[in-house]
Order: C-alpha cells, then sequence, then structure tokens
C-alpha cells in the first residue's frame, strides 16, 4: 500500500460547495490535495462549483481548476456516486436538473438518509437569500466587494508570511464582525431551517453563504458546508452516521504560502485548457458560453 493510500480517509458521505472554479479567489490546491485524501460513497456537489458569473466577465482558468474537474471525473468513474445541485454562480447546470451526463447526477435539490435514519435535504440555499433571489443587481455588487476583499486578502497574507505568521483570512474576518452580515447569515439559517421543516425532513445541509457550521435549530439539524475561498471546509458523514466539519487548512499538505504567492502567468485571452473527451456536456456548454461573451 502506498503512503498516499494509507492516509486516505474515507467516509459514508462528502458535501463540498461554493468552490468559485474559474476565479482567482478558489483554493484549487488546496481542494485538490482533499479530494486526493479522501474518499466517499457518495460526493454531493452543492452548488457554485464553477463561477459562471466571473467567466461572463473574464476568463480565468488555470491548470489547478482543470484539475480539480478531472479529479471527481476519475472519482465517478472509479464508483463514487456524484450528484451536483446548481447554485447561483452556476445556474446555467439548473437547466439539465434531473438528468445523468456520464456519471454526475444533476439535481435542483435532493434527500440524503444518514446511516442512522435522518433524513437531510440537500441543498444549494440561494433561493432563500432575498438578495439574490429580488435584486440581483445588489448581488452582483456584492459579488465585486467581495472579490475586492479577496485581493486585499491575497495582499495581507504575502505581508504575514513576511513576518513568519500563518495564513488568515481578511474576507472571512470582515464578514464576522459586521453586524449586519451576522445577521443576514442567522436569518437565512433559520429560513433555510424552516423549509427543511416544511418538507418534513430532520436537517438540512447547504452552502452559499461560505461560514461552514453544524447546529441545532429547534427540531432541524442545520449543516453548511463552508466554501473554497476563505475557509476550505468540507462536510462529511462518518459510518456511523455522525456529520462534522473538517477544515482543511488545518490538515492540506500543500503550502498556503505557496498558493497565496504563487505566480500562475495570465492565461491568453480566450484560451481554454479542457482537455478531457468526458467533459459533461453542461460544462462544455458552459465554456462555450462564456468564451463567447468576450
Amino acid at each position: 500500500m502506498t503512503a498516499e493510500a494509507a492516509s486516505t480517509q474515507h467516509f459514508r458521505a462528502i458535501w463540498i460547495s461554493d468552490i468559485h472554479l474559474g476565479t482567482r479567489g478558489c483554493k484549487a490546491e488546496f481542494l485538490l490535495d482533499f479530494l486526493k485524501r479522501t474518499e466517499s460513497d457518495t460526493l454531493y456537489l452543492v452548488g457554485d462549483i464553477v463561477d459562471g458569473w466571473r467567466l461572463r466577465r473574464s476568463w480565468y482558468w488555470p491548470q489547478a481548476h482543470n484539475d480539480v474537474v478531472q479529479k471527481i471525473l476519475r472519482k465517478a468513474r472509479k464508483g463514487t456516486r456524484i450528484i451536483y445541485i446548481p447554485g447561483n454562480h452556476d445556474e446555467f447546470a439548473r437547466d439539465y436538473a434531473d438528468h445523468n451526463f456520464g456519471d454526475i447526477e444533476v439535481m435542483g435539490q435532493a434527500v440524503h438518509v444518514t446511516a442512522d435514519g435522518k433524513r437531510l435535504l440537500v441543498l444549494h440555499g440561494d433561493s432563500f437569500d432575498g438578495v439574490v433571489k429580488y435584486a440581483r443587481w445588489l448581488a452582483l455588487l456584492g459579488d465585486w466587494a467581495y472579490t475586492v476583499a479577496l485581493s486585499l486578502n491575497h495582499w495581507v497574507n504575502v505581508v504575514r508570511r513576511r513576518l513568519g505568521l500563518p495564513y488568515w483570512s481578511l474576507s472571512a474576518y470582515l464578514k464576522h464582525k459586521v453586524k449586519n452580515a451576522v445577521q443576514f447569515m442567522d436569518d437565512y439559517e433559520r429560513t433555510v431551517a424552516d423549509e427543511a421543516r416544511r418538507q418534513g425532513v430532520d436537517g438540512v445541509v447547504c452552502g452559499h453563504i461560505h461560514h461552514a457550521e453544524i447546529r441545532q435549530l429547534d427540531d432541524i439539524l442545520y449543516a453548511n458546508d463552508g466554501d473554497w475561498v476563505e475557509s476550505c471546509t468540507a462536510l462529511v458523514e462518518r459510518d456511523d452516521g455522525q456529520l462534522s466539519v473538517m477544515r482543511w487548512l488545518d490538515q492540506a499538505m500543500v503550502s498556503p504560502v505557496a498558493e497565496s504567492e504563487s505566480k500562475e502567468p495570465e492565461p491568453k485571452e480566450n484560451a481554454c485548457v479542457y482537455s478531457s473527451s468526458r467533459m459533461p456536456g453542461f460544462l462544455k456548454s458552459m465554456v462555450s458560453f462564456a468564451r463567447s461573451t468576450h
């Protein structure tokens, strides 16, 4: 057995979301490390996997982002059940709900039954965000402000590295210190829990707000798998049905310094590095659409 195989952790199910492939904020190297060192019977992709909003404005797709897609496809070919639930940033894929593309199932939402019998509603969660639902222009403005914060985050960590300090997320700090943002997250969590209650399930798994958490909201178990832009987190179910949040920055075998200061060459205009003939059709369609908007 290889050292890599020996260190692989197996779970009954894994949930990841808000990867935002196609953006500079995506921590693709960390995610690839996570995918290499974990296996599961079922892998849920809970929305915002590819950032169609950003790709429509400017093309960015380095090799690391392609590697993540290829690793997910390889898991599917080897027997992992992959369920893709699109979010608002990859809403193009919602047109393909209830279809299978190769080895990937696309669903609007799903119900997962844990090993101890709990029924969990799985959805991205943007439909319960009033800003996204009723004021799309404000959501796009917020997306721009978030991008600025992530850019500042890069330079803050360059300075911290030179001072010998560990990686730290400025954007996450600001979000959790702003009173309105904290209130928004609490309102969002309770609204999503209400939907789970309405559908008669025991809990809900979602993403969207980039804040990993597991907590009981009265009779509903609320679980958010976080993101791969700020916190690098995933939700996992162990063989006994226990759920927990994995914070991969604490376990990663790749260096935060190497990622934050990597000097990848700027991609050429309209460049595309997809190379797999087995790429699902909806992703091929997205690539064609994104490139046609330049």
